[in-house]
């Protein structure tokens, strides 16, 4: 993939992660102010079919938007080039996107 279509999506993905993680951290906020325990949490969140998209959408903007900058920040600091640099980015990706959504399966599922 191009560095254009590279920057392009990765500018995209955090116009996605913004608000995100600001309804992220609100809940967050929202749960520790409120007093809930974990088990409160999990409970409100089983079965969810909204909680389990919002997650799922939030992983997988993650998992575009943080690889892209970890190549370029390895790009610019080390000389890794080429495409294993590309592949490596790739498995990143996978890997985030793997462990994340087993994470949102786990919790609203």
């Amino acid at each position: 993939m191009s560095e254009a279509a590279l920057f392009v999506l990765q500018r995209l993905s955090a116009k996605l992660l913004a608000p995100l993680v600001i309804v992220h951290l609100a809940l967050i906020l929202y749960a520790v102010h409120g007093g809930l325990s974990a088990a409160e949490i999990l409970g409100r969140t089983q079965g969810s079919v909204a909680w389990a998209l919002f997650y799922g959408l939030f992983v997988i903007a993650v998992a575009i938007h943080a690889p892209i900058g970890v190549r370029n920040i390895v790009h610019e600091w080390t000389r890794w080039r080429g495409r294993s640099l590309d592949v490596a980015s790739v498995v990143l990706a996978l890997a985030l996107l793997a462990l994340g959504l087993r994470a949102v399966a786990a919790v609203v599922g």
